[in-house]
């Protein structure tokens, strides 16, 4: 999820964001099917679930899709309903590896936020198109070229029950270090998720 969520950050969700279901309870127990005061999430929310497929797994993904919803990528370019969604380039992102380009998308509800595009003409950057089902939404990383994602069929579409949470506010992060040495990111400490 760079470079919205970075290795060593925690953060809060709110399991009250989409209601209750078995997922919001410690272990998971199958005391009932669906969800209790449910709502659906909005497009943009970053949002902790469990994986179809393994229900074990947590994941932490940005839903761009939602029910009925048509999404596929075409050239590196999230297209939603037949549209591309809006993006602005922005400088490069500088790390270990060559520089990663970055882009602002914009949802239809207005929701902005960054993504990073390692290679040109990635192995997801065209995809089939996909068509959301009831009941059910799509996931995409942030970092489009390193995810697993809805567009892999390790995870695929995600359903409503298997929401967690909504991802708020980062409450620790710490650097990854060599040898067991980690360093505290404060600037990281109190940001919103978005």
């Amino acid at each position: 999820m760079e470079p919205t969520l970075l290795i060593g950050d925690y953060f809060f969700a709110s399991k009250f964001a989409y209601g209750y279901s078995r997922y919001s309870l410690p272990f998971s127990p199958p005391l009932f099917s669906g969800r209790i005061f449910g709502k659906e999430p909005q497009y943009g929310d970053v949002v902790v679930f469990r994986t179809p497929h393994d229900t074990s797994i947590d994941y932490v993904k940005r839903v761009v899709g939602l029910s009925g919803d048509r999404v596929q990528m075409i050239h590196g370019q999230l297209y939603l309903n037949d549209k591309p969604v809006p993006r602005e380039r922005l400088a490069d992102a500088l790390s270990d590896s060559p520089a990663a380009k970055r882009w602002r998308e914009t949802l239809p509800n207005g929701v902005q936020y960054v993504t990073l595009d390692l290679t040109d003409n990635g192995f997801l950057d065209n995809t089939k198109l996909y068509i959301v089902p009831a009941g059910h939404y799509f996931m995409l990383g942030d970092n489009r070229d390193n995810s697993v994602d809805s567009r892999s069929s390790q995870l695929g579409y995600v359903p409503f029950e298997n929401l967690v949470g909504r991802a708020e506010v980062i409450f620790w992060s710490v650097a990854p270090g060599a040898a067991g040495n980690s360093r505290v990111r404060r600037d990281r400490i109190g940001l919103q998720v978005r």
